[in-house]
């Protein structure tokens, strides 16, 4: 058995942070276990390389929800990152850390002073930032993670955030700042220099990639925690077809996210009780919240054609792929620099008076995703409102006790009528702006749903046809105060029952935060190792 002080099962954004600041700054013995291979594609360095692997395999786990009734019989496919650096080495590199609202929530949930509030997160998203352009309140600089702008943004991102100032939002220049309402261009973890992702790989593991106290393992599973005497030992993993065990003399951490933790967690004979009997696993401590309470961001698109050349359509192919691939190189500028998806708004549809309950996003060309089909990609604009702060609740449970069983995930999209109701209005709000100037003149009409389909009902029936994740799934291990019975975590995110074992990825959310999760992640496991290490 490998002897080390820390184990960090799960090599995704939480992971890397978590294993970093535990050699850094206090010289610990860290072995960091990743599912996936150690680097990808180097087209994925690229801002706009990630498109090329969004139907792919090779570096994402494609989970598959149950058969959702409320969606007549569909069952949404969900993918995570499996590569060392997860989501943030795949993903569309948003940096976005929702309201200070969301985190203030929490601590009101808990108990005022509970260490979650957006004061005491605001430290942690500053120190791990090297922002480009912003400092002051609100931005670090000199840190780690890199952050920018885009290095290019088309006429239709342009045309979007002109139209919706012209509906009474204003512009924002910084979503991560004072508010989050508006309309303007999100920053993303991309190097502004070099133009290049940086990914919580690039960030925290690269750079200790030869210390002696750091141990990665790529091509990982783990499938288990040993826990003995009601504390955690170490982890049970499988590696090129071997089973093998690590031992952990200080703490196990958790981080493998909101779909494998609970399931690593269950396997481990932690959970709830009635369950775990119906897989013959042993109960080592009845913990009914492990796997409930899973949120996730999701959106339903649409779709108008354009009269001309305003996005991305066509670029990534033939003559524009080679010219634009030699302009990235020689110059670092043009379409390349660019993940496709620059701009968007938090709006609030309904009028409720709450801060952006919609994030709309313009996507300047014709996208729909790997499972649904409709229309061809043409020239053309989507436009996706996304539910920020769903009400319903879906659930991650065993399939098995085999190990390499995928999980079973219930999304529960429009599990709640309001969630529903909510999209819907996001639906309308998008046609508002594609028949407002200047973007109307961009346009030749809508392609899907269809200029036909104008009641609740047909706009619902669209909803439940086209609904996908947007990548953000939280919650299924969530922190609470300790006479909640739900919460499976403590909030130094210690898992109840069980000594030396935490989790630190976004499954510990008691509720989503509004916007990209990708940097709360990172924030999240840096403060978390804070308390942790006192």
């Amino acid at each position: 058995m490998q002897d080390y002080d820390y184990i960090v099962a799960g090599g995704g954004s939480s992971g890397c942070v978590t294993a970093s600041r535990l050699v850094r700054d206090f010289g610990a013995r860290v072995l960091l276990i990743e599912a996936g291979p150690e680097r990808s594609s180097p087209i994925l360095a690229m801002p706009a390389g990630y498109m090329k692997f969004l139907a792919s395999d090779a570096y994402l786990t494609m989970h598959k929800s149950v058969p959702q009734p409320q969606l007549d019989g569909r069952a949404p496919i969900i993918p995570q990152g499996r590569v060392l650096g997860g989501g943030s080495a795949v993903n569309a590199m948003v940096y976005m850390r929702g309201q200070a609202a969301d985190y203030d929530r929490w601590d009101r949930g808990i108990g005022q002073g509970s260490g979650w509030s957006y004061r005491d997160l605001l430290p942690h998203f500053k120190r791990q930032e090297d922002n480009d352009h912003l400092a002051g309140d609100f931005h670090g600089v000199g840190g780690p993670l890199k952050v920018s702008h885009l290095g290019h943004h088309c006429a239709m991102s342009r045309a979007f955030v002109k139209t919706v100032q012209g509906l009474g939002y204003p512009h924002n220049p910084d979503f991560n700042g004072a508010q989050q309402r508006g309309v303007g261009f999100m920053q993303h973890t991309i190097d502004g220099a070099t133009r290049r992702r940086c990914s919580a790989r690039d960030a925290f593991i690269a750079p200790l990639m030869g210390d002696p106290r750091l141990t990665v393992l790529t091509g990982a599973s783990v499938t288990g925690v040993i826990v003995e005497n009601g504390r955690a030992q170490g982890v049970r993993y499988v590696q090129a077809g071997q089973e093998k065990t690590a031992h952990a003399a200080a703490e196990v951490i958790l981080t493998s996210g909101s779909y494998i933790t609970p399931k690593l967690l269950m396997l481990s004979g932690l959970g709830p009780a009635d369950h775990l009997k119906q897989h013959g696993i042993a109960v080592k401590v009845d913990l009914p919240g492990v796997g409930q309470n899973l949120q996730d961001h999701h959106e339903v698109p649409v779709i108008a054609a354009a009269n001309g050349p305003y996005g991305y359509f066509g670029q990534d192919r033939g003559l524009k792929m080679l010219r634009n691939g030699l302009q990235y190189l020689l110059f670092k500028s043009g379409p390349v620099t660019t993940t496709g998806v620059e701009a968007c708004a938090f709006i609030d549809p309904e009028e409720s008076g709450e801060e952006g309950t919609v994030q709309l996003y313009c996507v300047p060309t014709v996208y729909l995703d790997r499972d649904i089909s409709g229309i061809a990609p043409r020239e053309g604009v989507t436009l996706t409102p996304g539910v920020m702060r769903p009400k319903a609740r879906g659930s991650v449970r065993l399939r098995s006790a085999d190990p390499a069983a995928p999980p079973l995930v219930d999304c529960n999209f429009f599990g709640h009528p309001d969630d529903l109701k909510l999209q819907v209005a996001g639906l309308r709000f998008a046609r508002r702006i594609m028949a407002a100037s200047p973007m109307r003149e961009m346009l030749t009409g809508e392609l899907f749903p269809g200029p036909d389909k104008v009641s609740d009902a047909e706009l619902a029936s669209h909803c439940k046809r086209m609904v996908k994740t947007t990548y953000h799934p939280v919650g299924t291990c969530r922190m609470g105060a300790d006479e909640d019975a739900g919460a499976v975590l403590d909030t130094r995110l210690r898992v109840r029952g069980v000594e030396k074992l935490r989790v630190f990825d976004l499954s510990m959310m008691p509720s989503i935060t509004s916007g990209n999760t990708n940097a709360p992640a990172m924030a999240i496991a840096d403060r978390a190792v804070s308390l942790m290490m006192g």
